[in-house]
């Protein structure tokens, strides 16, 4: 028997989940776990699946007893194939490549892509494929072709990005639309953009943090998936910050990860429904 994630958004309307149950009963198929929400007038709805049937026939009769402009995705239940890109620092990376060894990653690490040699050898002891594409005195557009290039040599379902510390441009998010997903060092929307742990400095908060969000083309503005916090005082630099901070942003892109892998997020407008 299969697996398979059921993802349903539409209008709401009295009777969905009637209409809902009774397609899947008709096919034959088990319910292993429901969940719905129902905010703004909207309709979301996530259900675990198992049995054997024709999968586009399924989907064409859910269509049918819909809402028109239904949003409606079934996906086999299995591990997603990612790839990572990165710069300097190795905390967020050296998380996912040890989780991915151990197991512990729902996901396989393709390859990672990264404008510096400096983390070639710690992802060489993983075998994991590294492709050093450096930025300097190139246009961004050109730097992006080259990356455009490289991913060509993959098959993946999303792409992230573990303190890759590049503004993607509008040209190159829209060719993934929904499947970027990047770790900002700060609970945002305080911080945006640059050192924001200097930020917080300057500005004397008492509490920072990280925020894992899918990219769109408003910078550190996407929608959130996690986000978590600790405290500081004003014995902290901006430096201790940044040390203390390390282990919040893996943390807090773990997790995001997982909610993602597993199927569990709807974006609707700029916010994100999680099941």
């Amino acid at each position: 028997m299969k697996n398979y994630i059921l993802k349903i958004s539409c209008n709401d309307e009295k009777g969905l989940i009637y209409r809902i149950s009774d397609v899947i009963f008709k096919y034959h198929i088990n319910i292993i776990k429901n969940d719905e929400f129902v905010g703004e007038d909207r309709f979301f709805f996530r259900s675990v699946l198992e049995g054997e049937f024709d999968e586009k026939a399924f989907i064409g009769t859910l269509e049918a007893m819909l809402p028109k402009g239904a949003f409606v995705e079934l996906n086999t239940k299995r591990k997603k194939d990612i790839v990572i890109f990165a710069t300097k620092e190795a905390h967020c990376l050296g998380d996912l490549l040890i989780r991915d060894y151990s197991g512990e990653l729902n996901a396989n690490v393709k390859a990672v892509i990264a404008n510096y040699d400096t983390l070639k050898s710690l992802v060489d002891k993983f075998n994991i494929a590294y492709h050093s594409i450096e930025a300097s005195n190139l246009e961004r557009k050109e730097h992006e072709n080259l990356i455009l290039q490289c991913l060509q040599n993959y098959d993946f379902d999303y792409i992230v990005l573990a303190k890759y510390m590049r503004i993607l441009s509008p040209d190159f998010v829209k060719h993934f639309e929904g499947r970027i997903i990047n770790i900002h060092h700060s609970f945002l929307p305080a911080f945006i953009g640059a050192n924001p742990y200097k930020q917080a400095y300057e500005r004397g908060v008492k509490i920072i943090g990280a925020t894992a969000h899918f990219v769109n083309n408003n910078l550190d503005e996407g929608p959130i998936i996690t986000q978590a916090v600790i405290p500081v005082n004003h014995e902290d630099t901006w430096q201790s910050m940044q040390q203390a901070g390390r282990n919040v942003e893996k943390n807090v892109l773990s997790k995001a990860l997982d909610l993602v892998f597993d199927d569990r997020i709807f974006i609707y407008k700029n916010k994100t429904i999680i099941f």
